[in-house]
């Protein structure tokens, strides 16, 4: 028997402050505090959409856990697998907008969910969801949560649960570049689905275009490459979908990437065409530029964007070199 939730996302969320007004850090006079986390931005995507979902992670017993707590309860996101350390505290990071290349300090160290373990996934496995969606920030927050990504994906076939990972490659992270190259191609290679951005993977691993990536993480069942403002690729089997992306007024770009595997994952778990749901992709991530906040309101009813990934897009879209089923969703 299946529960309620459809997709479980594990890892840090963390008091996000900016300036609500949208101008720098430096001369900003008002501020606004909200959620900011890769898993829980997908979370927060997903549930907009409609797909039941759960975060699962640790808060501190503090102000600002409890703030995060109730927005993302507020958003429909089933947080009852979430513990509360009562002697740690919840990160916090800054945000300085630019719609090129927003800056972004942190203020983790010891935070709550730095001590994630394999039993937070136990209890994200005990949802009984169809999918986990992990994060390459995940194991490179401290031990205990590398080795939570590695007991994910050694249990999840156990579990009946296919593994979601975007490789997520934040430097500032890791100590060693050469051990964070070789770490997440091993993680995302024993995946399920993997986003990647082609401009990560360039840096990570040499990669020159999107067929790179592919022969990299040749073994993987459904990859998604991300080519920025360029277009999505998705690799299932020897099948190869492409779609262009959308011209968008960029107005701050953290979190559009989360927001496209949002609106991929709803589309993979509606049943909707490589090619829908790489459109539906686009059109989160969309929203999501055009917001300061990663935890974007959609503009439109749901139900409109998904009718929408359904519509004629600006240039073809998809060559199929096969008819090979893409990853399968117990």
């Amino acid at each position: 028997m299946r529960s309620d939730v459809d997709v479980v996302c594990l890892g840090e969320t963390m008091a996000q402050v900016l300036p609500s007004n949208g101008q720098s850090l430096e001369i900003s006079q008002n501020f606004s505090i909200r959620p900011g986390g890769a898993e829980s931005n997908v979370a927060h995507g997903l549930a907009q959409l409609g797909t039941s979902v759960a975060w699962v992670s640790r808060l501190g017993d503090d102000a600002l856990g409890r703030r995060i707590l109730a927005e993302l309860e507020d958003g429909h996101i089933n947080t009852a697998s979430v513990t509360i350390e009562p002697r740690s505290r919840t990160g916090l990071f800054l945000k300085d907008p630019d719609p090129n290349n927003s800056t972004v300090v942190y203020y983790r160290d010891s935070s709550a969910a730095s001590a994630i373990s394999p039993t937070d996934v136990a209890r994200a496995f005990s949802l009984k969801p169809r999918i986990m969606h992990l994060t390459g920030i995940t194991p490179a927050l401290s031990q205990s949560c590398h080795d939570a990504v590695e007991f994910a994906l050694d249990n999840s076939e156990k579990h009946g649960v296919a593994i979601s990972f975007d490789v997520n490659y934040r430097p500032a992270l890791w100590l060693d570049a050469q051990n964070a190259a070789e770490t997440l191609r091993a993680l995302a290679s024993r995946a399920d689905i993997v986003f990647v951005g082609l401009d990560e993977a360039k840096t990570l691993w040499g990669t020159t275009d999107t067929d790179d990536v592919r022969s990299i993480l040749a073994g993987v069942a459904t990859l998604v490459v991300k080519d920025g403002s360029n277009e999505a690729v998705e690799y299932s089997g020897s099948t190869v979908t492409r779609v262009p992306a959308l011209s968008v007024d960029v107005i701050e770009p953290v979190g559009a990437g989360d927001a496209f595997a949002a609106g991929w994952l709803h589309g993979l778990l509606s049943g909707l065409s490589p090619e829908s749901r790489l459109e539906l992709g686009h059109l989160m991530a969309a929203q999501a530029l055009m917001s300061i906040t990663d935890h974007f309101r959609l503009s439109s009813d749901p139900s409109d964007l998904v009718a929408r990934a359904h519509e004629s897009w600006p240039a073809p879209a998809a060559l199929s070199t096969s008819r090979n089923p893409d990853v399968s969703i117990r």
